[in-house]
This record gives structure tokens, sequence and C-alpha cells, in this order.
């Protein structure tokens, strides 16, 4: 797998956010965004994610650098878990702290799928178990 450090396909920039996207052969992408999302930007990352959605069949959207995510960082991810649906496109959300806090409060029933890490969120959506890494106690 190509390392998500190398330069994104595609990235664009709001007053602040950035939203970057990697594509993974042969039918993957992940959409990563730091920053803040709220009211202000919510439309650009809405737009900004549906454009990834073109010619791929797993999506993970990495939001696990986002400081703020507002209601309307919410409603954007209802439309892209809509187009995800009618597209047959399987995807994960990895959250952020502040993700995570909406998500509880407006997500009860959990309809976005979530994990902790993107490398989980690949291994998921191909059908493996994420790689268990040992840790050894100091004596």
């Amino acid at each position: 797998m190509p390392a998500l450090r190398d330069l994104p396909t595609a990235c664009t920039d709001t007053r602040t956010a950035h939203f970057a996207v990697w594509r993974l052969p042969p039918d993957t992408a992940v959409l990563a965004a730091r920053g803040e999302i709220d009211a202000a930007n919510a439309g650009t990352f809405t737009d900004y994610a549906l454009a990834q959605c073109t010619r791929i069949r797993r999506l993970v959207v990495d939001l696990s650098a986002v400081e703020f995510f507002g209601i309307a960082g919410f409603s954007s991810l209802q439309v892209l878990s809509e187009r995800c649906t009618d597209d047959s496109i399987a995807w994960q959300t990895v959250p952020s702290t502040a993700v995570r806090r909406l998500l509880r409060i407006c997500d009860p029933t959990a309809t976005v799928p979530v994990c902790d890490a993107v490398d989980d969120a690949l291994c998921r959506l191909a059908g493996r178990r994420p790689s268990l890494e040992l840790v050894t106690k100091p004596r």
C-alpha cells in the first residue's frame, strides 16, 4: 500500500480547513480533513467529498485532525452516507475527539461507520482484520 505520507492526488483549502485525497489502486480513496469544519466550509467539504466518489468502491474519511466539528459537518456526513449507499461504496470514518463528541449527540444509533485509525479502516473495508500491535510491558 502506498504511504499516505506521499503527496495527495488532490487537495483544497478553505480559510479554516484543508482537505486532501489519496487514491489507492484499484478502487479506494482516503479523504483527509484537518482544521475546522463548520457552517462556513461544510458545503465545500461536502462538494469535495462527493467529487471523490467517482470510480471507487471503498472510502475512508479521515477526520482525526479535525479540531472543531459543527452540526453542518454532521450534515455533510449524512449526505456522504447517502451517496455511498446509492453508489454501493463501502466507507468508514476515522473521527477526532471533536467529531466523536458530535457523533455521540447527533448519531446515537451509530449510522456513521467509525474506526480508530486509517489502517484499521482500510483493513475493515478490504474484509481483513486489523493486525494487532504487540506492546511489551517494562519490567
